[in-house]
Parts: structure tokens; sequence; C-alpha cells
């Protein structure tokens, strides 16, 4: 039996694409026909793995091209800054950040987080995850709080 060889990539592709959202409109299009992909199918296979998020939800993915024009495609959580804005009920965070707070939330809601996103940290202990969510908040005008109540 020969063994699998494995593909040398030849362009990694970044996209942020809402859930089931996916069209041949820009951003997807553009990035991947440049790359000279199959952009409906790999539309079509995108909405259906994500058919089960709610629509609003912005998701990472990680395209790896390979020089026939197949491709692989990643797909990882949202970011930290979603997570952060749905658990505080804000639009967008402070905008002069240290210098206003915009909400609280506790550290149970930032737990929660961390559990999901740790999924796309592996190797990176929680206490790693959650001390970096509590920098991202600082970073948007978030305070943290010990207790849910105080939030």
């Amino acid at each position: 039996m020969a063994a699998a060889v494995k593909k040398k990539a030849v362009a990694s592709i970044r996209l942020l694409i809402n859930a089931g959202a996916a069209k041949p409109a820009p951003p997807v299009g553009p990035a991947l026909g440049q790359a000279g992909l199959n952009i409906m199918a790999f539309c079509k296979d995108f909405n259906a793995k994500t058919a089960e998020f709610q629509s609003d939800v912005p998701l990472r993915v990680l395209i790896s091209v390979y020089a026939d024009k197949s491709y692989d495609w990643q797909l990882k959580m949202p970011p930290a800054s979603f997570f952060i804005k749905r658990a505080a009920g804000l639009a967008r965070g402070a905008s002069q950040p240290g210098h206003e707070s915009v909400a609280n939330i506790s550290l149970k809601h930032l737990y929660e987080i961390a559990k999901v996103k740790q999924q796309d940290m592996p190797g990176v202990p929680m206490k790693g995850v959650v001390r970096s969510l509590m920098y991202q908040c600082r970073s948007m005008g978030v305070g943290v709080v010990a207790r849910p109540e105080d939030a």
C-alpha cells in the first residue's frame, strides 16, 4: 500500500463569514476566485455545515489551497469580542477603552466563553484563555466583576 502523500498548501485564506450566509459576493467570492477555487461548492458546503448556528454568528474560516486547485477548510469559533459583546448586551465596545467603561461581565461568563474559545487554542491552559479574555475585555471597555450579581 502506498502511504498517503501530504499535499503542500500554496495559499491560505482567512475569512469571517456569518453562519449560513456564504454567497459568491464579497468577501467570499473575490477571495476564492483569486485562488481559482469553485466558489459555489464552498458556499454550499459552508452553509450546510453551519446550518445549526444562529444566522448572526460570525464564524472564522481557514482555507488551505493546494496546487491542484483543491482545498480544505476548517471552521473556527467566533471572535472573543463577539462573545463578550453578547454576554454584556452591547452592540459595540467603548470608543475610548481605558477611559470609559460601557458594561460589566462576571468571571462566570468569562469562564463559559473560555470553554468555547479553548477549542481553537489547543494546548493553552484554561487559566491562560481566561486571562487573554480579561485583556480583551479591558481593550473593549468592559469591566470584569467577581460575581454575576455585580454585573
